[in-house]
């Protein structure tokens, strides 16, 4: 499966979660529904995935987590908060080079149209 795949899946995932739901709940419990619908649809999902930063030949362990890692190589970073910052972003981006991953989803949930919400994140390498 594609990233592009998995990203259609996802999204289709998001809306309909939100749907349901709407925004104002903490990030944890879109998070949790999210990594439930995922596991439903038959991918693998991984969540809280440590991502260590190599410096030279230094393994760091800093506490970066990713929120959902899905088929090993698709980000889902999500957020509910008033509205996405270029920090957000930063962060989504890091966490795409650091695990030399192509493309990721930036999802705020705190919207109350949850497309305004989403963010296509690409790394160009």
């Amino acid at each position: 499966m594609t990233e592009n795949e998995i990203s259609t899946i996802i999204i289709g995932l998001a809306i309909d979660i939100h749907r349901k739901l709407g925004p104002g709940l903490l990030k944890n419990v879109y998070k949790e529904c999210l990594f439930y619908k995922i596991k439903q649809r038959g991918l693998i999902v991984e969540k809280e995935k440590p991502m260590p930063l190599v410096f030279e030949e230094i393994k760091l362990d800093c506490g970066y987590r990713i929120d959902l890692l899905v088929e090993n190589k698709f980000i889902v970073e999500i957020k509910a908060v008033e509205c996405l910052t270029i920090n957000h972003l930063a962060q989504t981006l890091t966490y795409l080079k650091l695990g030399k991953h192509k493309l990721g989803l930036l999802i705020n949930f705190n919207e109350s149209l949850l497309k305004n919400g989403i963010r296509r994140v690409i790394n160009d390498f």
